[in-house]
C-alpha cells in the first residue's frame, strides 16, 4: 500500500515540461522573443525600398514583411514544440537520455552578423555562410522577368519580340526556309537593328555561296550587310560578296581604301601605284592617279624641306618653323604650304605654287583663296597686290578678284591688314550697299566719304561727320565736301 501511495505521489510531483530556467539556449519563448528583436532591428541594416513587387499571403499580409517573417518563426517553433511534446509521451527517459546539440548560431546573429561565440562574423558572411541556415524569407521574381527561351515562337512573332528589346533565341530556325522567312519578315518591319540581327545570325549559320544568292534578290537587307560589313571592318568577306554580285568599281573602291590602314609612307605609295589599275571608272581612274602623284611630290617636298630645316639655311624656317608634316596632307592643305614657305619658287620645281596648280589643274578661285590666305598671314602685302593684279593684251594692269573683293576684305583684315591696305580693295566692291556696311565696319572714312560725296547724300555725309574725330583730316574732308558749290546735292 506504501509503494502505490509513494508511486501516487510520484506521479504527481512529477511533469514531462521543464522548469524555466534563464540559462537555458533551448528554449523555444526565448528564441522567438530574440527572432522579434532581430527582425525589428532588421529596419536598421535593409533597405525596404527596393521592392518593387508585392505579394499577399492567404491571410492577406504581405509575404516577406515582418509580421510575416514574425508569425512563420513562431508558427515553426510551434510545430517543433509539439513535435517534441508527441515524442517525450512516447519515451521520455530515450528523449532525456540524448542531449540536443546546441546551434552557435541564432536568427539574431544573423541578422546582426555575430554569433554567440566570442569571435564575430559580418552580415555579408553570414548570409553567404552555407552552414548557416537562412531564415529570412526569399522572394521570388516575377514571372515575367524570366525569358522564355525555349516557347514556339513563329518567325513574326520573334521579330516582333526583338522589336520590343525581348531576348529571343535564333537558334531553333535550322531550315534555310524558316531563316529566309526570318529574314523577310525583319525586313518587313522596317528595323535596322532587326535586320542586322538576323543578317549576322545568317552569316553565321548559312554557306557564303547561299547566303549571297539569297541577298541578291533581297536588295534591303543586301545594303544592310554591305553596310554592316564595312563598319566592322570585315574587308574580305565583303570582297567576296562584291565579287559574287559581280561590282567590279565597288571592289576596286573596297581595295583602295585598304591605303587608309597603311601608315608606312613608302609601302602606301606603292600600295596607291597599284590601284590604278584596278577597274575603276575613268573619273575615279584621274582621281587616284591624283593621289599616287600627290603623295610622291609630299616624300620629295618634306625631304628637302626638313633638311633645310635642320640645317638652319632658311630664314623663313626659322622665323616660322614648321608645326608638322606635310607628308599624307590634302591637296589644298599643300598648297597651302607650298604658298607659305615656296611661294617665289619657279614653275619647274616641284614644290613651286604655279607648277602644283597646272598639275592638279586647281581652279583659279581655289588659287587666289590659298595664296591669299598664305601671304596675308605672312604680312606679304606686296605678294598680296601681284596676285590681284592683272595685265590685258594691250599691256594695262587691272585688279581682279575671282572670290570678290569684298572676301578679300575679309581675309586681310582678319589677319591685321592696316587701313591703308584696306581701303584700297574696300573701294573696289562693286555693290554698293555692301561697300558702306565694310567701310564703316573697318572704320575706312575716306572710303565711307567719298561713296556719300558720289551718291550726293548730303544728309548722310553731314550725319557721318558726328562719327569721326574732331580736327582730324576726316572732319575737315568732309566741311570741304559740303562746302563745293559745284556738287548737286539730292536732298
Amino acid at each position: 500500500m506504501s509503494r502505490v501511495r509513494a508511486d501516487e505521489e510520484e506521479y504527481w510531483h512529477s511533469s514531462k515540461f521543464r522548469a524555466f530556467t534563464f540559462d537555458d539556449e533551448d528554449d523555444e519563448l526565448s528564441q522567438l522573443k530574440e527572432s522579434k528583436r532581430a527582425v525589428n532591428s532588421l529596419r536598421d541594416i535593409v533597405d525596404d525600398d527596393d521592392d518593387d513587387l508585392e505579394r499577399v499571403s492567404w491571410s492577406g499580409e504581405p509575404v516577406g514583411s515582418i509580421s510575416w517573417s514574425i508569425k512563420e518563426t513562431a508558427s515553426s517553433s510551434t510545430s517543433s514544440l509539439d513535435g517534441r511534446d508527441s515524442s517525450l509521451q512516447k519515451g521520455s527517459s530515450s528523449y532525456a537520455a540524448l542531449p540536443k546539440q546546441a546551434s552557435s548560431y541564432s536568427l539574431s546573429s544573423l541578422f546582426k552578423g555575430r554569433n554567440k561565440l566570442p569571435s564575430f562574423q559580418s552580415l555579408s558572411d553570414a548570409l553567404t555562410d552555407t552552414g548557416v541556415k537562412n531564415y529570412a524569407p526569399e522572394l521570388r521574381r516575377p514571372r515575367a522577368e524570366y525569358k522564355d527561351y525555349s516557347s514556339d515562337w513563329s518567325p513574326k512573332d520573334t521579330v516582333r519580340r526583338m522589336q520590343r528589346g525581348k531576348v529571343c533565341s535564333l537558334e531553333r530556325f535550322r531550315s534555310l526556309q524558316d531563316k529566309l522567312v526570318l529574314l523577310d519578315e525583319a525586313v518587313a518591319g522596317h528595323d535596322g537593328n532587326v535586320i542586322t540581327a538576323v543578317l549576322i545570325f545568317l552569316k553565321r549559320t548559312l554557306r557564303r555561296e547561299i547566303l549571297f544568292r539569297e541577298l541578291e534578290v533581297r536588295q534591303v537587307a543586301l545594303c544592310h550587310l554591305i553596310h554592316f560589313l564595312r563598319e566592322t571592318g570585315e574587308q574580305k568577306f565583303l570582297l567576296d560578296l562584291l565579287r559574287f554580285l559581280d561590282r567590279t568599281e565597288d571592289v576596286a573602291l573596297s581595295q583602295y581604301r585598304e591605303h587608309l590602314n597603311i601608315q608606312d609612307v613608302e609601302k602606301r605609295r606603292e600600295f596607291l601605284k597599284g590601284c590604278i589599275g584596278l577597274p575603276f571608272s575613268a573619273e575615279d581612274t584621274s582621281h587616284i592617279q591624283d593621289h599616287y602623284t600627290l603623295l610622291e611630290r609630299q616624300i620629295i617636298i618634306e625631304a628637302n624641306d626638313r633638311h633645310l630645316e635642320m640645317a638652319g639655311q632658311s630664314e623663313l624656317f626659322r622665323k616660322y618653323p614648321r608645326k608638322a608634316s606635310i607628308l599624307n596632307m590634302p591637296l589644298v592643305t599643300t598648297l597651302f604650304y607650298s604658298c607659305f614657305y615656296h611661294y617665289t619658287e619657279a614653275e619647274g620645281m616641284f614644290s613651286s605654287p604655279t607648277n602644283l596648280k597646272k598639275t592638279f589643274k586647281i581652279p583659279d578661285k581655289q588659287y587666289v583663296l590659298t595664296a591669299l590666305a598664305a601671304r596675308a598671314k605672312l604680312r606679304a602685302w606686296g605678294d598680296v597686290d601681284a596676285l590681284l593684279t592683272t595685265k590685258n593684251w594691250l599691256g594695262y594692269t587691272k585688279k581682279k578678284a575671282p572670290i570678290g573683293f569684298h572676301r578679300v576684305v575679309e581675309i586681310l583684315q582678319r589677319n591685321s591688314a592696316p587701313v591703308q591696305v584696306l581701303q584700297e580693295y574696300v573701294r573696289l566692291v562693286e555693290d554698293v550697299e555692301t561697300r558702306l556696311n565694310l567701310a564703316t565696319k573697318y572704320k575706312c572714312h575716306d572710303v565711307v566719304i567719298e561713296t556719300y560725296r558720289d551718291l550726293k547724300d548730303r544728309i548722310q555725309l553731314t550725319a557721318y561727320k558726328c562719327k569721326v574725330e574732331r580736327g582730324s583730316a576726316e572732319e575737315e574732308k568732309i566741311n570741304s565736301i559740303l562746302n563745293n558749290m559745284q556738287i548737286r546735292w539730292k536732298n
